[in-house]
């Protein structure tokens, strides 16, 4: 009841966040410069046909009164119509947003896969050559620029070995496969250099503790130690920042997106601005958001099933409150 009760509260404490965001980039939408009519109809147009769209779009009402009626619109369920083709915005960000989670699920996966092996591998063998290639590797990749490694990849296996496609998304299980490996390893390569360092900082910390050297005493196998007792007690320091890239990954791979020619919610979000269909950004925003909250109520609640002192203090919170 008491975890109920707190999944609750962690819902309305996200929508005072998702007003403030959702007004912040529609702040932005307003005042910046360009006219969705014009946009839509080119620099040919009319007046009279731009300002007949201006009214129809309701571009020409007070701030006020826009971002009213986008929130009392919001309120029942409704993203709007976008102002490019007159579409609803919900179905265009339902097209899409699968795509986006395969691509952010596939790059954490790879991160995590890579970066959390690696991690312990290097905080077992410290100081050794192995750890310093290691923290080397990982410090280079953390530092390379996302569209660097893009190009760097495209060069390689699309245009000189011509293993994996260099755009778009292919039909049919194998050909998405295919499309999707270059677009997972530009998202999870720096995520997996990120792991590897917060796993190794926190097996490092673990492995100094009493009780594995009270496990090692009792004649268990290193290996017994490492997964079973080290791991067990270094993983919330990893679980929080694989919650959180993960809820990046979902909202910021916009880059990767518009470089390989990914229908996602990131290159949506670009094209909207671009014609500044204030509709669609924003119900972008709005689906963003919601499903990076609920990344963290995961990370929180997975903290309870690792940890059961973490638990206590929720329901010791709750009671409080």
């Amino acid at each position: 009841m008491v975890l109920y009760k707190y999944i609750l509260k962690r819902i309305l404490m996200a929508i005072p966040v998702l007003i403030g965001a959702t007004f912040l980039v529609f702040t932005i939408m307003y005042f910046a410069p360009g006219d969705p009519a014009e946009i839509i109809l080119g620099s040919n147009a009319t007046q009279e046909s731009l300002e007949a769209l201006r009214t129809k779009l309701g571009v020409n009402d007070p701030f006020i009164v826009q971002y009213g009626r986008f929130f009392f619109n919001l309120l029942r369920g409704d993203l709007g119509t976008s102002y490019r083709n007159s579409l609803p915005v919900t179905a265009l960000i339902a097209d899409r947003l699968c795509n986006t989670i395969y691509l952010a699920v596939s790059g954490i996966l790879f991160a995590v896969i890579i970066g959390i092996p690696v991690g312990v591998i290097s905080a077992i063998k410290q100081y050794s050559l192995l750890d310093d290639i290691i923290m080397f590797l990982t410090l280079f990749v953390t530092a390379v620029p996302t569209f660097w490694l893009a190009l760097i990849l495209v060069i390689v296996f699309s245009v000189n070995l011509g293993w994996f496609p260099a755009s778009g998304m292919g039909r049919g299980a194998y050909n998405f496969f295919i499309s999707l490996i270059l677009p997972m390893l530009t998202l999870g390569c720096g995520y997996a250099a990120l792991i590897a360092r917060t796993t190794r900082a926190s097996v490092l910390d673990v492995k100094r503790q009493d009780y594995i050297d009270t496990a090692r005493a009792k004649g268990l196998g290193e290996d017994v130690v490492v997964w079973c007792h080290m791991m067990q007690n270094a993983l919330i320091p990893i679980v929080t920042v694989v919650g959180l890239n993960f809820g990046v990954l979902l909202g910021g791979s916009v880059l990767t997106e518009s470089i390989f020619s990914w229908p996602g919610v990131g290159r949506f979000v670009v094209e909207s601005i671009s014609y500044k269909d204030t509709p669609a950004v924003l119900g972008s925003i709005v689906v963003l958001a919601i499903l990076f909250t609920l990344v963290n109520l995961m990370v929180d609640l997975i903290y309870a099933v690792l940890d059961p002192r973490i638990k206590s203090q929720y329901q010791n919170a709750w009671k409080r409150g």
